[in-house]
């Protein structure tokens, strides 16, 4: 507890000490003393274990940063060497597949008159072999048309008048009839 004279009574015996320790003046040498030893064992320390493995820690990175921004340097410049290169063998296939594309095309197109020539020409030819049988077949029913009315004229006018007109008479009504 404080008294009214500033001293701090101690918890453990009861007995009131004196000022605050550090600040008790027949202590204060030794405290000087303490002080400057400790103060010079950390800093013998800090100058010769801690600060050199710190500078050294530093110097590390510091050149480890050197070294990934030169290796990351080179890097981008291959990258750069590739992409230009990547870029160089796009165009030319690019120019490659146009080219390809525009050759294929032709050969298509020139197959293709080829063979729409040849059919062309077989399709002229059984078209010739049509026109030649028709005309055949033509050819063969005409010469039958003519006794074919004959027949035809001949019942009709049997049937209509009875056998009243002679075969010559016939054949020469159907020849004028197919004139006209």
């Amino acid at each position: 507890m404080a008294t009214t004279t500033g001293t701090v009574q101690d918890s453990h015996g009861g007995k009131a000490g004196g000022a605050f320790p550090p600040f008790q003046s027949d202590t204060f040498a030794s405290q000087l003393i303490w002080l400057a030893l400790t103060f010079g064992v950390l800093w013998w320390l800090m100058a010769k274990v801690i600060l050199p493995r710190i500078g050294a820690i530093l110097e590390t990175r510091r050149d480890r940063i050197a070294n990934d921004l030169d290796e990351a340097e080179r890097l981008r410049d291959h990258a750069s060497a590739a992409h230009a290169a990547y870029e160089k063998a796009l165009a030319e296939a690019k120019a490659n597949a146009s080219k390809l594309a525009q050759e294929t095309h032709a050969a298509l197109a020139r197959e293709i008159d080829d063979k729409k020539e040849s059919v062309e020409a077989e399709m002229a030819r059984r078209l010739a072999d049509a026109e030649t049988r028709i005309a055949a077949v033509k050819e063969k029913a005409m010469a039958e048309v003519g006794g074919i009315a004959k027949e035809t004229a001949e019942a009709i006018i049997a049937r209509l008048v009875g056998p009243a007109l002679g075969r010559t008479d016939l054949d020469a009504a159907v020849a004028d009839a197919l004139k006209r």
